[in-house]
């Protein structure tokens, strides 16, 4: 036995050295290691400080991060963060994506159809209250199903007492619940945008690597009660930048990671998710791309659903890399036997369940409802924004007629309000993209499930997907706002009348999709959250909660050094220059996707072409992370998170810092483009001195 102990201790180390680098850590900020940044770097950030990082920092709805940059509530985000908000507003003939987008004025900036942002203003540890609904003579799927209605319970409660967004978040699997309290920003007004060829230079061959040479910015400013927001904390610019080996802090919003898994889960995910979702990448990048090629027009509203999915493509190809290294996998494994012996000698051994076979096995029962899972429920098979709008149309006119508690977590009581923002979205909707997108999916249903099961006898009956995609395409009346409200306003009454195909198609399927989910919720979900509680339990058992919690698109605290790294020989520098982007573009013979848009060329005689433009850090980000402020520990932004390079894809499961990196634009970059390039002067001056100068001056008395 004392062998044993002895191997495992030896174990512990040896996992401890290599799986917790010294930067490593996308922290919660009310569990922030300010010893460990202190033993560190010699800076401990004081509470004050941390409070106004997070009171600085912002959620974008769509998927990314941000920052309030002034005190008349100006925010800044990445371009591919704000694409969606800057093609929607590319109506009339305009294409703001080609051209880009500077109001000059604040009567200029226009406002988003949809974008929603969010402040975090509070965190508050539920986890007693969320736990008490759970009764020792409870099932799996019953004590999943109480869990799920005492969130709901909590967020209405918050809502109502606080009258701000509330959203109950599980961390650690299920082990710890946190309430998080939000302000909302829902008055989003676009300030300024660089054309897509300066954002997203290099296009997607450069996507994910470093040296890159990209300005990917976008600067909004929320509105309230129809006038700038007055902002309390925001990020000041710093006028110096960075510099080598300098300590930096991000803040932001990473989506998801699995480095608490099983092995059970990651192998599910090598197999089965991965796989299935880079053949679904593939055939809607070829599908759109063929789209595109038929016109400019085309060319122009399928842009960003073809980087959406090359994008994802090239992370998650990057993620099942890092699955398939046989290196990694044996780290993942000793780290997992490290674990189990643990909980052998912890007290959650009593409980008689072994959580990884409980967990290996809802595992199986994923796969094999994951097709039907994927397709009916998650709507896979209906790559259509009109679909989805019809989904939840057909899905919240039932779910309100149930008390909160006992609703689908997306149509609980604290989550309508955003869902009512996105159902009646004025952002335009352009059909033949919706039967492009709607065709390949149905296409793809119908080659995964067959026209010939229940599921697709009720969508395709035989029929050509491209006949039935056109048909509810050409005859939905759903890109009309008027009509969505219409029917969510007339509840359950008008959704059963309507004729619309697109809700007849919803409305048929929703028992099936139903069901499916069901299952996933009383038998994947409810497992993995009271056997991944226990497992976690062990986990961290006697050294308390020492490390983060996998990523949930909440806000987070990273930290890490400036620094280059040396790939294959070379050394690579920690930053990029203005120049060095007309000396890439010139390398590819300034064709694109290294073509500089005109501005730039125009303004090159003037510029400083030694300014940096991009750097790259340590600090541990993700996708989501994508907007983030990078900052020093004056707390001033230094720089802006856009991209990792290739080696920085597998911290989706486990870190380094040997050659992996988070890339930013450099703030002084960002200064140089608006003042040279684009004459942005009044809005330099707003990051640089705080104060609105793109207000429009008093009407007169």
């Amino acid at each position: 036995m004392k062998r044993v102990f002895l191997l495992i201790a030896w174990l512990a180390c040896v996992l401890a050295s290599s799986f917790a680098p010294a930067d490593e850590g996308m922290w919660l900020y009310n569990a922030f290691p300010k010893d460990k940044v202190k033993t560190q770097y010699g800076f401990e950030p004081a509470q004050d400080w941390l409070d106004h990082l997070r009171l600085s920092s912002v959620r974008f709805n769509n998927g990314g991060s941000g920052s309030f940059v002034s005190p008349d509530g100006l925010t800044f985000t990445n371009h591919h963060v704000g694409a969606v908000c800057i093609q929607e507003l590319s109506t009339g003939g305009k294409d703001y994506m080609k051209s880009g987008f500077y109001a000059r004025s604040q009567a200029e900036e226009a406002k988003c159809p949809d974008l929603e942002l969010n402040q975090l203003l509070g965190i508050e540890d539920v986890t007693a209250k969320v736990n008490a609904a759970v009764k020792p003579e409870m099932s799996t799927a019953e004590s999943g199903q109480a869990q799920r209605a005492a969130m709901s319970g909590i967020e209405k409660e918050c809502v109502a007492s606080t009258g701000l967004r509330c959203d109950v978040i599980t961390l650690y699997s299920g082990k710890v619940y946190h309430l998080y309290k939000y302000k909302k920003y829902t008055d989003v007004r676009l300030v300024f945008a660089p054309e897509f060829d300066s954002a997203f230079f290099g296009g997607d061959p450069d996507n994910f690597t470093y040296p890159r040479y990209d300005l990917d910015i976008t600067f909004f400013r929320v509105y309230e009660n129809g006038k700038p927001a007055h902002i309390g904390n925001y990020l000041q610019w710093s006028a110096t930048g960075v510099k080598d080996d300098e300590l930096v802090f991000v803040s932001g919003n990473p989506g998801s990671t699995g480095r608490l898994l099983t092995m059970a889960q990651l192998e599910f995910l090598r197999t089965v998710d991965y796989p299935a979702r880079l053949a679904t990448y593939k055939r809607r990048i070829a599908a759109l791309q063929k789209f595109a090629a038929e016109s400019k027009e085309n060319a122009r509203i399928a842009k960003e659903d073809i980087f959406r999915y090359q994008n994802s493509q090239k992370a998650v190809t990057g993620y099942l890399g890092e699955l398939n290294d046989s290196a990694f996998i044996a780290k993942k494994a000793a780290e997992e036997t490290v674990l189990k012996a643990a909980f052998a000698s912890s007290a959650e051994q009593n409980a008689g369940r072994d959580p990884w076979k409980a967990i290996a096995s809802s595992m199986q029962m994923y796969n094999e409802n994951y097709l039907l899972l994927s397709y009916i429920e998650r709507l896979r098979g209906f790559d259509s924004n009109l679909a989805r709008n019809a989904r939840d149309l057909v899905r919240v006119a039932e779910e309100k007629t149930k008390p909160n508690a006992q609703r689908l977590r997306e149509y609980r009581d604290s989550n309508l309000p955003s869902l009512e923002q996105r159902l009646f979205s004025t952002a335009p909707v352009y059909k033949s993209l919706e039967i492009v997108k709607l065709t390949d999916s149905l296409t793809q249903m119908d080659e995964e499930l067959s026209s010939d099961t229940e599921a697709g006898m009720k969508v395709l009956n035989f029929r050509p997907p491209w006949e039935v995609a056109e048909e509810l395409i050409d005859f939905t009346k759903l890109q009309d706002v008027a009509v969505r409200r219409q029917l969510y306003e007339g509840g359950q009454a008008a959704i059963e009348a309507s004729k619309d195909p697109l809700i007849v198609l919803m409305r048929n399927i929703d028992p099936d999709a139903r069901e499916v989910r069901k299952r996933y919720d009383d038998e994947i979900d409810a497992v993995e959250r009271r056997e991944g509680a226990r497992i976690n339990s062990a986990r961290f058992g006697q050294s308390g909660f020492t490390e983060p919690p996998d990523a949930t698109f909440t806000l987070r605290l990273s930290y890490g050094a400036v620094h280059g790294y040396t790939e294959k020989g070379r050394q690579v520098p920690y930053f990029t220059t203005i120049g060095g982007a007309f000396q890439h573009a010139a390398a590819h013979g300034n064709q694109p996707p290294y073509q500089l848009p005109p501005s730039w060329m125009k303004a090159k005689a003037k510029l400083n072409l030694s300014t940096p433009l991009n750097f790259v850090s340590t600090a541990d980000i993700i996708g989501g992370n994508s907007g983030s402020p990078t900052v020093n520990q004056a707390g001033e932004v230094v720089g802006i998170i856009f991209d990792g390079n290739l080696q920085s894809l597998p911290w989706n499961f486990a870190y380094s810092d040997e050659v992996a990196r988070a890339v930013s634009v450099d703030a002084r970059g960002i200064l140089e483009a608006l003042r040279k390039i684009y004459g942005a002067d009044a809005l330099a001056r707003e990051l640089v001195g705080g104060t609105n100068a793109t207000a429009s001056p008093p009407a007169k008395q």
